[in-house]
């Protein structure tokens, strides 16, 4: 594994982890040159799957097209990273699991609309205000509406 500070080829593992519900492996690492520590992520290489947007057009899925989008409706919101990483992480996990080769982007969206509700109903709202296109101010109220009829009491 190179470093990424000095850029030489050889890093020793110093700690090696399970993480996100044993679908990634962490490992610490440190350079034999320089002596600095980074962390490197290793998951499951998947079949990869195509997205057919609203367009028709079709592109391969991209994990970080997905995170970015996410973390983006969490901007300043009570929403950890790991928590970002575990919604788009069960996403995909789901995604590979359908054997599907091609998918709608629709159904992606819908997947994070749904994790984003249970995780933040202001992440919801603005992850959805850019999936949805609302066309004006009444469509966005329909659906903070939905969101108000559709929450617990009390909450």
């Amino acid at each position: 594994m190179r470093c990424p500070f000095c850029k030489y080829d050889d890093t020793k593992v110093i700690d090696t982890r399970s993480a996100d519900e044993n679908t990634v492996v962490r490992r610490r690492r440190a350079c034999e040159r320089c002596g600095e520590r980074f962390t490197t992520y290793e998951r499951q290489d998947t079949m990869p799957f195509v997205v057919i947007k609203r367009d028709k057009t079709r592109e391969m899925f991209d994990r970080a097209k997905l995170l970015d989008g996410i973390m983006k409706s969490c901007n300043k919101r009570p929403v950890s990273v790991e928590r970002v990483e575990s919604i788009v992480s069960d996403i995909e996990m789901a995604l590979s699991n359908s054997m599907k080769k091609e998918i709608d982007s629709g159904e992606i969206g819908d997947m994070a609309m749904r994790a984003l509700k249970e995780a933040d109903e202001v992440a919801y709202v603005r992850f959805a205000s850019v999936y949805k296109h609302f066309k004006d101010i009444d469509s966005f109220m329909e659906e903070l509406t939905d969101l108000m009829r559709d929450r617990p009491r009390g909450g």
